[in-house]
């Protein structure tokens, strides 16, 4: 069974979303999801520097954007089996899967990084990388510190979030069997009680909506369970900024599923990088540019003959 998944906040790079453009009818597409959210995507995602793609209220519309369009680009997604996405990357699936339509999804994204940015903006806070160590022990090692175990990841990877007088404590005290300490990318202490404000926005939005049962198998971030209806899926999409993300349950589940192949759509490379860890021996593909597009479609036709 092939898998698809959308990376989350983190991904984004300067200048990323630029050779997607270039692919017929995208940059028309960009334009009618920058009107419709009032955000300049095509700017953010080709001339912008990395610290103004680091704003929440950007870089999460922005991943949104990026993913669709290059799933757009794979052709039809019937071959999938399953899709997911980390964090901000369950926005991007829930289009994928037809939960919500793709207006609908970057109109539902605005608010979460608006409302993320905002309830950000409260108290310094941000998020670090713990990579090895043993999971208890390094759960245990963060509660201590006052973090919160945000995502844990699997593949030796579990990401600390909290204010940034702890995330400093944590790099100047690593916990015990643990390689290095690793701050991310990230304007906020994402998925933690810091969120909480987001959460009410976000079920505000959410009474909008009109979602529809996902048409592929959607694995959720919650607890790694596959959701069956489209109103659990934005349930937990409105849940979910305030609470770990559990990817290391989403490729347990990619395994009892009978997982046979990854591909991550743009900008790729964090969950294929995780999954080589975790699900050895499944073959993956990363969506780092279209020059990307003709390994996944060999994947998908080995797979599917």
């Amino acid at each position: 069974m092939l898998v698809l998944v959308a990376p989350g906040q983190g991904a984004q790079t300067p200048g990323f979303l630029t050779p997607w453009l270039d692919l017929p009818g995208a940059a028309d597409r960009v334009a009618a999801w920058s009107d419709a959210i009032k955000l300049d995507l095509a700017r953010y995602g080709t001339t912008a520097d990395a610290e103004e793609i680091r704003d929440t209220a950007v870089a999460q519309p922005l991943l949104v954007a990026a993913g669709l369009l290059s799933a757009s680009a794979l052709g039809s997604t019937s071959a999938f089996g399953a899709v997911a996405g980390h964090s901000v990357g369950e926005i991007t699936a829930a289009a994928i899967a037809g939960v919500l339509p793709e207006k609908d999804a970057l109109s539902f994204v605005r608010t979460r990084g608006l409302g993320m940015a905002e309830a950000a903006a409260v108290t310094e806070t941000g998020m670090a990388a713990v990579l090895g160590g043993d999971p208890a022990v390094v759960v245990a090692h963060l509660e201590k510190l006052g973090l919160t175990p945000a995502n844990i990841n699997g593949a030796g990877q579990i990401v600390a979030a909290g204010t940034m007088e702890q995330i400093e404590a944590l790099q100047a005290d690593k916990p015990e069997g643990s390689m290095k300490v690793v701050p991310l990318k990230v304007a906020g202490a994402f998925h933690t009680h810091h969120m909480a404000p987001a959460v009410a926005e976000l079920a505000k939005a959410a009474e909008a909506l009109s979602p529809a049962d996902p048409a592929l198998k959607y694995v959720s971030n919650k607890d790694g369970l596959v959701v069956a209806t489209g109103a659990d899926v934005v349930a937990r999409l409105v849940g979910q900024v305030a609470n770990p993300v559990r990817w290391d349950l989403c490729m347990e589940t990619f395994a009892e599923l009978g997982v046979t192949g990854i591909i991550e759509l743009s900008p790729g490379g964090t969950l294929t990088g995780l999954a080589k860890r975790a699900l050895k021996g499944v073959p993956s593909v990363a969506l780092k540019t279209p020059d990307d597009l003709e390994k996944a479609a060999a994947l998908v036709a080995e797979l599917t003959v």
